[in-house]
Order: structure tokens, then C-alpha cells, then sequence
């Protein structure tokens, strides 16, 4: 029997996955030339179904990379001069600090314990920060930060770029890209898709940046794949080095799905699932959800608090072909992370949550 899978990525595929994989296969569009037409109307395609998903202007670009970490370097190289500024509540926004301290950026930091999120009006940025890198997502841990408190910042501080990781929660938050300068995300998470992929929707101000920092500072913005390059191709519906043909074209194709379906059910759909997780949470003695803010927890990643160990829960739910992820680094023993993306439906939560129930 086939399993299903509520890991936060890689995740479960999405239902039409192998319909989609079968065409692309059928058409032979393996062995197409990433500068022929056949590829240049894939690619397309593909922009156009995640513009309309996503509600991406045409003030921004629709990027393909290997994988996310390589967009925070990209960001972190053609955005930031001497500076930027990172809300960090968990790995993965750590991470993204520690690209900028590598990158040799002067980095500076807010920082909460994992678990706690942050509100806008608790925030002060430094004045010489160029870049906020905020995380909407945090997967570690399961906590989020809203849309709105991530426009309030660019409010406040037009003259600053912020940077969204929505890595784990693509295409669930309803960002207006007018208050955003730079969002990415991977597709083995959400939209599920194998691992392979990084997509980096950026703004012309950003483009502006990178050329700024390139040509009349002469700093180095990236040796493969800057910023004006991929960009330069991307009018033209290409890459500059052959990509991953097979996953823009799965993503397109997915996206596509998902707006048949509609980005406003998807969403309620969500929510749904996440409080089914959460009550369920709320209501047993044996499991609590770790962020205690309801205000700040992940509609997408449910992160548990749990009784038993982590790793007897996983092997009870995977004898019933039922799997879900462990606490992430020192939580790993304590904690369990259930993924709530689009590829699980309604009924298939409610599953779950009945036979953790019986635990």
C-alpha cells in the first residue's frame, strides 16, 4: 500500500504529479534544447501560471535556481552593499544570517527563542540595514510570521528591501508585491515536487541594486548565475545555463492545477487542515502544539510537543503507511512536524488525526 506523507519536505507528491511526469515523458521534452522555442513557451507557461497563483506583478521577475539556499546567496550578494538586518526564531532563518556573515556582509540580528514570533511593533531596524530578511515560515519550528506585520515593515521603512522566505508555505500567504521587494521558495515542499528547484520572484528596484553594486561599485555580485544575467534571460524565457527542464515544466503544470482549484480554497482548505491539527493538539493529553501563539503558529507546518518519543509516534503512524517528520536538530526526540500542504486533502488529516488519536 502506497504511504502517505505529512514530512515538511521533501513532502507528498501532489495528486497529479504523475500524470504531468507520464506527459512529460511522453513528449520526450527531456531532450529539448533549453534554447529552443518548445522550451521557451514551457518556461513561459510555467511564469505565467505561478503570476497568476501568486499574484506576482509585472514589476517582478519569476526566477529558476537550484534550490532556495542558493537564492539567499543570490539575494544576500545583489541587495546588500554593507549591510542587512534578519529576524531569526529558528534554523533556517539562522541560516540565512550566516549567508550574509559568509558572504562578508556586516550581519545584524533580532532574535527570538524557537517557537516565538514576531509582531511589528516590537521590531527596531538598524539604520544602516539595506535589507530585512524575514521568514514567513519558519519550518524548524513551526512558527509564522504574518503577511500583514511583513508589510507593515516595508511600510515603514520604504526605503529598505525585504526579503520573504516562504520556503514551507508557497503558495498558502497572500503577499502584495508591492510591499515586497524579493519572496522565494522550493518546490518539494508546497507545490509537491521532488527537491531540485528554487524559485525567486525579485522586483526591478533589486535588478536596480545588483547593476548599482556591479558597475559602479565594483563589488562582486556572483561569479554564476547573478542577478542581470538571469534576469536578461528570463525576458527571453530562458535560463542562462541549461536548468532543470523537467520540474519548471511540473511546476507550471501543478501551478495550473492549483489555480483551476483557486488560491482562496486552497488557502481555506488550509486553515481547515491546521485547525483539525491543532484541536486535535489542544484536546490530547499526549501531544501540545510547541508555539504557544495562536497568533504565531504555522498553517503549514504543525509542530507537536509530545509524551511518548518522537520516534516510537513515527513508527506506530508508519505501520499504518502514515508518515510525518521528526523535531528538528535538539528537538528531534520531543517534537514531531506534520506538513499541511495542498497535497493532502481534508480527508486525509482527519486520518491522521484519528490514528494519533490511538497512540
Amino acid at each position: 500500500m502506497m504511504q502517505t506523507y505529512f514530512t515538511p519536505g521533501p513532502a507528498q507528491l501532489y495528486p497529479t504529479f504523475e500524470k504531468h511526469l507520464k506527459t512529460f515523458v511522453d513528449r520526450q521534452l527531456g531532450s529539448v534544447s533549453h534554447r529552443s522555442q518548445v522550451y521557451r513557451e514551457l518556461h513561459a507557461f510555467t511564469v505565467s501560471q505561478l503570476r497568476s497563483l501568486l499574484s506576482v506583478p509585472d514589476t517582478h521577475a519569476i526566477l529558476f535556481l537550484g534550490s532556495a539556499s542558493e537564492v539567499w546567496e543570490r539575494i544576500l550578494l545583489s541587495m546588500v552593499e554593507k549591510e542587512s538586518f534578519h529576524l531569526v526564531n529558528g534554523s533556517f532563518s539562522q541560516k540565512f544570517y550566516q549567508y550574509a556573515l559568509a558572504a562578508g556582509k556586516k550581519a545584524t540580528k533580532m532574535e527570538k527563542a524557537p517557537g516565538n514570533g514576531f509582531d511589528f511593533d516590537e521590531i527596531t531596524v538598524p539604520e544602516e540595514a539595506e535589507l530585512i530578511c524575514t521568514t514567513h515560515n519558519e519550518t524548524s519550528c513551526g512558527v509564522q510570521m504574518t503577511e500583514t506585520e511583513i508589510h507593515r515593515l516595508k511600510e515603514a521603512h520604504p526605503d529598505k528591501m525585504i526579503a520573504v522566505d516562504m520556503v514551507s508555505s508557497a503558495p498558502y500567504p497572500a503577499l502584495d508585491y508591492s510591499l515586497v521587494d524579493t519572496a522565494f521558495f522550493s518546490v518539494q515542499k508546497a507545490f509537491g515536487l521532488p527537491a531540485g528547484l528554487g524559485v525567486w520572484i525579485v522586483g526591478k528596484q533589486c535588478l536596480e541594486k545588483a547593476i548599482l553594486l556591479k558597475e559602479r561599485k565594483g563589488l562582486s555580485i556572483g561569479a554564476h548565475h547573478d542577478l542581470p544575467t538571469l534576469w536578461k534571460n528570463a525576458l527571453n524565457n530562458e535560463t542562462p545555463a541549461t536548468p532543470n527542464v523537467m520540474l519548471i515544466y511540473l511546476l507550471g503544470k501543478i501551478a495550473a492545477d492549483m489555480n483551476d482549484k483557486g488560491v482562496d480554497t486552497i488557502r481555506k482548505e488550509t486553515e481547515k487542515k491546521a485547525g483539525l491539527l491543532y484541536g486535535f493538539a489542544r484536546a490530547n493529553d499526549a501531544f501540545s502544539p510547541f508555539v504557544l501563539s495562536e497568533h504565531h503558529r504555522s498553517r503549514t507546518v504543525a509542530v507537536l510537543d509530545t509524551q511518548l518519543p518522537a520516534a516510537e509516534i513515527i513508527a506506530r503512524l508508519k505501520e499504518r503507511n502514515l508518515v510525518i517528520g521528526s523535531g528538528y536538530g535538539d528537538k528531534k526526540a520531543t517534537q514531531v512536524r506534520i506538513a499541511n500542504f495542498p497535497a493532502t486533502d481534508v480527508a486525509q488529516i482527519e486520518a491522521l488525526v484519528s490514528e494519533l488519536a490511538k497512540i
